[in-house]
């Protein structure tokens, strides 16, 4: 394990501490996040992953920072799979865009914490146990599978068990309310679909978290490391989201990217622990090699996908954002009744 400094564990806290807070008070009240801005925070979060690097690589040295970038861009790079469920969520709910930035500010802020949670699970189980890595690998290849033969598992939002045992404990009612997340009428307290949404959005990293985990593994099993890397990685999903909400359907090779990617991760686990456990003449792939691997797959994804893209996505020339809008004023956003963006005029909610 590497000797942190209490002090950059401290700088990492104070970064992503301040970072949230002033990102919740540049977006206190309602908007929608226009292109330009999610630029501008994409570039924001990105900047502030690659300075945090930099004093790795100069206050760890130069494995760690090589480490903590493949890591932090593999995350990246498996969070895509995260922004295509973000849109099915915000679908499902009729969630109005103005409010979308709210929701994923607190499911950024659940993700945090179940991801810290997993890792230190993880880093202590690899570092007791090294034969679970083949199974890692093996989820890893399973992943893969599914990918390439699209068969990922279907996400039914009002299906989740977060949104189910959110409905168990208090009732939801059918209509928004602004921001909030409570209301009072008739003298209880009831939570507003918002709320759901964000059950919806912690359940859906919980699912993530089976190939992110493993993989970030795959990379370093030092703690500090995966997490203070997965944690950059997550502060930038909600601008990313924005950033490429009209643009997902058009990166149709990123999913095969992301699949060899992962099946690059599996064999990377599967020498990393025939190394240890059976022989040292067993090769190991080294980080830099694992970084320029992710780097360069992710470039030809992209790359292909724009130099041959979809004849439906041409034809269609509608994005997942706008769609979205198109089937909330048609009402054909499937068999759930619209939710009303309107308040009782007779009973009007108060805040809990």
């Amino acid at each position: 394990m590497l000797d942190v400094p209490m002090w950059l564990w401290a700088a990492f806290a104070v970064t992503v501490i301040v970072s949230l807070a002033v990102d919740l008070l540049a977006h206190r009240e309602a908007h929608i996040i226009g292109f330009k801005e999610a630029a501008a925070w994409s570039g924001v979060w990105v900047g502030l992953a690659l300075i945090f690097g930099v004093v790795i690589f100069l206050v760890l040295g130069t494995t760690p920072g090589v480490e903590y970038t493949t890591a932090w861009l593999l995350e990246k790079s498996l969070s895509v799979d995260n922004l295509f469920v973000f849109a099915l969520i915000f679908a499902y709910f009729k969630v109005p865009r103005a409010y979308q930035h709210r929701v994923l500010f607190f499911g950024v802020m659940g993700a945090l914490v179940f991801r810290g949670v997993f890792l230190a699970a993880g880093v202590a189980v690899v570092s007791r146990f090294t034969a679970v890595l083949f199974v890692f690998a093996a989820v890893l290849f399973y992943s893969t599978y599914k990918i390439l033969k699209e068969e990922e598992d279907s996400f039914d939002p009002g299906k989740s068990i977060a949104v189910r045992l959110l409905r168990k404990v208090t009732p939801v009612r059918d209509e928004y309310a602004g921001m909030k997340f409570f209301v009072m009428e008739a003298g209880k307290r009831v939570a507003t679909p918002l709320l759901a949404v964000v059950a919806a959005i912690e359940a859906a990293d919980l699912i993530f978290a089976v190939d992110s985990v493993p993989a970030v593994l795959a990379v370093s099993d030092d703690a500090f490391i995966v997490y203070t890397s997965n944690a950059f990685a997550i502060l930038g999903l909600r601008a990313l989201y924005f950033l490429l909400a009209g643009l997902l359907d058009r990166f149709h090779y990123l999913s095969k990217g992301l699949a060899l990617i992962l099946s690059f991760i599996g064999v990377k686990l599967i020498l990393q622990a025939s190394h240890k456990l059976f022989s040292n003449s067993i090769p190991e792939i080294p980080s830099p090699v694992s970084l320029a691997v992710i780097v360069t797959v992710l470039a030809v994804s992209v790359a292909l996908s724009i130099r041959h893209p979809l004849p439906t996505t041409a034809q269609e020339g509608t994005a997942p954002a706008a769609r979205e809008e198109n089937d909330v004023a048609s009402g054909r956003t499937g068999e759930r009744p619209p939710v009303r963006e309107t308040r009782k005029t007779d009973d009007p909610p108060q805040d809990s």
